[in-house]
């Protein structure tokens, strides 16, 4: 048997390697039950069913015809990531309304379609939404705006 789907085969392999890690890392933790969920429940759900659709997504690597895989940039790897770490560094002093503009705006920088007023647009969108949930919803102790301003 070949490989005739060089995305698919090595996606399913990091979908199952990544599924499996969680799954295996979350057994040392307390379970609880769908109704009173323990720190392992959320993992080790998410790690199973990562794990599940990494290998259909492994298995179709062999029927499916697909391209191959081309080589990677790094720099939006390394700046979505630098976001990120960013972004939780950052979030004590600039707030959630500057540092996730922050995070939305460098993230979609790197993109082959950056178009300004999209990423403005989604950027109001993911912190009203943010704030609505986060904050207000369920209450959690975020700043909203920055240091300075308080």
């Amino acid at each position: 048997m070949k490989v005739k789907n060089e995305k698919d085969f090595w996606a399913g392999l990091i979908f199952m390697a990544f599924g499996l890690f969680f799954f295996l890392v979350a057994r040392s933790y307390e379970m609880g039950a769908a109704a009173r969920m323990g720190p392992a429940y959320f993992p080790t759900v998410l790690g199973g069913l990562i794990t599940v659709l990494g290998f259909i997504v492994f298995l179709r690597s062999w029927r499916v015809r697909g391209g191959k895989v081309c080589w990677m940039s790094l720099r939006p790897l390394f700046s979505v990531t630098l976001s990120l770490i960013l972004f939780g560094y950052l979030l004590r002093w600039l707030g959630m309304v500057l540092d996730l503009t922050l995070l939305v705006f460098t993230s979609a920088s790197v993109g082959h379609e950056f178009k300004l007023r999209e990423v403005s647009l989604l950027s109001v969108a993911l912190v009203a939404l943010s704030v609505l949930v986060f904050v207000k919803g369920l209450g959690l102790p975020f700043p909203i705006w920055p240091r300075f301003l308080s």
